[in-house]
């Protein structure tokens, strides 16, 4: 199976998500921003930030070319540190990173 068509679904309901919860960044960081070497570029973007930019944005750019997925996603974990931290209501919690699971498994999986 190819792992293109349901992880585009996976990301667009991860988008919705977001918007639903107000996390969902309008704001594109600065071209400065994205060269951060630091892992989810933490020094200089937000979570909701890198996850809406980076995350989301390089993924549908694989989808769309229909380019082979990185052998390893593991971003759930530090996304719900930064909820916890960020005091996010619980339900919204649990429904986004329901989300990222779903994409962090279809890219592994695949």
């Amino acid at each position: 199976m190819m792992v293109h068509a349901p992880l585009s679904e996976a990301l667009d309901e991860l988008e919705s998500t977001l918007k639903m919860s107000h996390l969902w960044q309008v704001e594109t960081p600065t071209d400065k921003a994205f060269s951060s070497q630091q892992p989810f570029c933490v020094d200089t973007m937000s979570m909701p930030q890198w996850l809406r930019f980076v995350f989301i944005g390089r993924l549908k750019a694989l989808v769309e070319a229909r380019s082979p997925m990185p052998a390893k996603c593991e971003v759930a974990p530090a996304v719900a540190v930064y909820l916890q931290q960020a005091n996010i209501p619980a339900s919204d919690q649990r429904q986004i990173i329901e989300a990222i699971e779903r994409v962090d498994d279809l890219v592994t999986r695949y």
